[in-house]
């Protein structure tokens, strides 16, 4: 290690060096800012660091020069590896000099905890990291050697953790490119900490008490102040959810690290103290006038530095005799980097396509048209845009996962989309030529003069499958035997496949797809999701404003049609409807008196609204029960979100008296997506349901305690993590002991194939996904279940 990057004297040449994140905190500090002082200890120092691990493994012992290409499907061998590359760096020796080089500049100071800041720069590409706060984390530590060297090496073995690995591997980055450099800052207890994001729409201020690590975390919702950006003036704020704060631990800074356990110095934070907020204190806001106004002070003195766009991190540290605001972390949009080619986020839906660019930077609200075959370009996207993206081309949104609305929308839709791209309604302009690529999660800008083109997920149909979508061995949906029309299967692949067992079924929820995907190798309609059909023929507006318009005859004529397209285009294959299930504000339109829960994460979901609101679902029953008279049985019910077996009891008699049960084919199926059925399955299934279907989006963020729609939480969102993949394995072996079918309609399966090896395993009935995974799922099922044939006959035989 031959020097420190002081934050005060860093050049534009350290900048691979140092990383983005110190390089533009010195940018700012250069020109006079409060950001606290710090060194940079280099990316080549990693580098060093790894030559001189001494390690007999080959996997290890090449590391410094090696891409450390994984089969990041295969989510036990990178586990392994990740594991085994992370012990080898947190048990290794840092030298000497070093750590006494760092202690001797920190020791300046005189403050008695560090805090250690990973810093990356992507070498040999113009575009900055994007928002990788969930991959490398600040790494709290004493001021004494043993606590560096340990801190140390927990900041550079981030790196190499499993979500690391998949992320720069799925991001085409070799991991050659990434330069891991080490901001060292003295770090002070904080009256209050959080983040500022400017755009030219408006101003967001977030805020906390204590330190940052609890927004990093997920574990407070911060107070929120809406600034306008001209004048500087409160708009509106609303109070956070905080309860409790972090502060240092001035105890842990005076013990020897020596002294204290393995378990304790693997890989926890010694430093910090999480500690419960007086009442009074989660009642107030965590900023008084004076310290807003100070950082809306900063915010307009950056505006002349970084433009109108832009984010930052503060803290006021609690410093003697006065607090002091410092800027923790500056990011400004990628279009302030010259000669800026691609911008990286997360594929959402699979195909390529090249357009023009249409930019909405209001999300809040409906735009009242979109130009036919444009790129959208939002923050995010509303349920109720559906109608307007069947004009679209392609959809790039800044915020949402996987399994945001954006991104399902998208994949039913068969529309390429790139969700989580980082400032992209900043760096992208209306009438600017694109190319979404949703396979890699990349947008590019075309040359001005590219004819467009889309490469959708493949759709077409073969000659080469027999389905067996008849009643088998194992319970299933039924299909209806007395339907007015017969169904032909045919591939949608190029070569012969082999019968699967396992039912494939589809998630669908617009009638005008009927005919391209009818033809897919299916079972039938695994999840109808009516909220989202019936957006189509709402006009914007709730059911009950049709009513009170008198308009209800017109309403269930419409609704009936709908459901019977379903049914008719997929006879005599199964359809499951599911009724109704949006929380009250995914519809800006509805009238303000079913706007109760508007800010509630669940609202009132489910089947409870129907029962504050039965009119509604007996409206929706009713449209059911027409289409039963026309001749179709071949659709069944799915109803959500059920919290307890007596608001299912009483649903299923609603049922029985619209009619439905008096056909035999009939089935009444419950959603297994609040925790509560892994205890109460037994009972429900006394009560009367025929099957559940396992919605693993509602399922993981219920189980892990994260708003998949919510930024900050986002990150923790896993539904591979091992208590989401428990539940799901004792549902199947739940349904198995009941007697009754068991299905998976959640996104999991689509976006983790790797799963579908357990689910078949474990004796999943039905997996059910967007048209657009049908191929891939398909060949899982298949290759999956030859597996479990070979094992068995290797059994056999060595059994014989």
């Amino acid at each position: 290690m031959d020097k420190l990057y002081w934050l005060d004297q860093i050049k534009l040449q350290d900048r691979a060096k140092v990383g983005d994140k110190a390089f533009y905190l010195s940018r700012i500090m250069q020109r006079g800012y409060p950001v606290v002082p710090g060194f940079v200890i280099g990316a080549e120092v990693l580098q060093e660091f790894l030559e001189t691990l001494n390690s007999s493994e080959s996997l290890v012992a090449d590391l410094p020069h090696s891409s450390l290409h994984l089969d990041v499907a295969n989510w036990r061998q990178l586990q392994q590896v990740a594991g085994r590359l992370r012990q080898e760096i947190i048990t290794a020796n840092v030298p000497e000099s070093w750590v006494s080089k760092i202690l001797t500049a920190a020791r300046k100071w005189e403050s008695e905890h560090l805090i250690l800041r990973p810093t990356v720069m992507v070498a040999n590409t113009t575009q900055p990291v994007g928002n990788i706060s969930g991959l490398l984390e600040s790494v709290f530590c004493p001021c004494n050697p043993e606590a560096i060297a340990l801190g140390l090496k927990r900041a550079w073995s981030q790196l190499f953790r499993a979500r690391s690995l998949l992320y720069w591997q799925r991001s085409s980055t070799n991991l050659q490119q990434v330069n891991l450099a080490v901001l060292v800052q003295p770090i002070r207890d904080a009256i209050a900490s959080g983040l500022l994001n400017a755009n030219t729409s408006g101003w967001e201020i977030t805020a906390t008490c204590g330190l940052e690590v609890a927004i990093a975390n997920g574990e407070v919702l911060p107070d929120v102040y809406y600034i306008q950006p001209e004048t500087g003036q409160l708009i509106e704020q609303q109070l956070g959810n905080k309860i409790l704060a972090y502060r240092l631990d001035n105890i842990a800074a005076k013990d020897d690290l020596r002294s204290l356990p393995p378990s304790v110095l693997s890989l926890e934070n010694t430093s910090l103290v999480a500690y419960l907020l007086e009442e009074n204190q989660q009642k107030d806001y965590a900023l008084s006038t004076d310290y807003l106004h100070k950082i809306i002070g900063l915010g307009n003195q950056l505006l002349t530095e970084l433009g109108n766009n832009f984010d930052i991190k503060w803290t006021i540290s609690q410093e003697t005799p006065t607090p002091k605001l410092y800027l923790t972390q500056v990011s400004t949009p990628q279009s302030a980097i010259p000669h800026l080619q691609i911008i990286k986020g997360l594929g959402a839906a699979r195909g390529r396509v090249t357009g023009t660019a249409f930019v909405i930077t209001n999300s809040s609200s409906k735009p009242e048209q979109l130009p036919q075959g444009a790129i959208l370009v939002a923050r995010t996207i509303q349920p109720d845009w559906l109608p307007l993206l069947q004009r679209v081309t392609g959809i790039i949104t800044e915020q949402g996962g996987l399994t945001s609305h954006a991104a399902i929308l998208a994949r039913e839709l068969g529309i390429p989309a790139v969700v989580s791209a980082t400032d992209v309604t900043a760096l992208i302009q209306s009438g600017e030529r694109l190319h979404v690529d949703g396979d890699r999660g990349e947008v590019s800008r075309a040359r001005e003069n590219t004819a467009a083109e889309r490469t959708p997920p493949r759709w077409s149909s073969g000659e080469n499958l027999e389905l067996n979508y008849s009643p088998s061995s194992m319970p299933s949906l039924p299909a209806d035997s007395n339907s007015r029309e017969t169904f032909t299967p045919r591939s949608a692949f190029s070569a012969p496949q082999p019968i699967i067992a396992t039912q494939l079924l589809l998630n669908l929820s617009q009638s005008s797809l009927i005919a391209q995907v009818q033809s897919l190798p299916v079972d039938g309609v695994g999840l109808l999701r009516s909220e989202l059909m019936m957006l189509t023929i709402l006009e914007g507006q709730h059911p009950n404003s049709w009513l009170v318009d008198g308009r209800q005859a017109e309403l269930l004529e419409l609704w009936t049609d709908q459901i019977m397209r379903f049914a008719r285009g997929f006879a005599p294959r199964p359809v499951l409807y599911r009724s109704l299930d949006w929380r009250s504000h995914e519809l800006p339109s509805f009238p303000h008196q079913y706007q109760s829960s508007s800010q509630a994460v669940l609202g009132e979901r489910g089947i409870f609204s129907y029962l504050l609101n039965p009119t509604i679902f007996e409206l929706e029953l009713a449209a059911l029960a027409a289409v039963q008279k026309a001749g179709y049985s071949n659709i069944n019910l799915l109803l959500p979100f059920v919290r307890s077996v007596e608001e299912f009891s009483l649903c299923r008699q609603k049922v029985e008296q619209a009619g439905l049960t008096q056909i035999p084919q009939f089935q009444l199926w419950i959603m297994a997506e609040v925790p509560s059925v892994l205890f109460l399955l037994p009972e429900y299934v006394k009560a009367g349901v025929a099957g559940i279907s396992i919605g693993t989006n509602d399922l993981t963020q219920l189980l892990l305690g994260v708003d998949r729609e919510q930024e900050q939480l986002a990150k923790k969102f896993n539904e591979l993590h091992p208590a989401v993949m428990g539940a799901i394995a004792q549902l199947i072996e739940m349904s198995k002991d009941a007697g009754i079918p068991c299905a998976i309609c959640g996104q999991a399966p689509a976006i983790y194939p790797e799963i579908i090896d357990r689910l078949v395993q474990w004796g999943i009935t039905a997996i059910s996904v967007e048209p657009e995974a049908v191929e891939r799922t398909y060949q899982a099922i298949a290759r999956a279940e030859q597996r479990l044939i070979l094992e068995a006959a290797r059994r056999q035989l060595k059994g014989g």
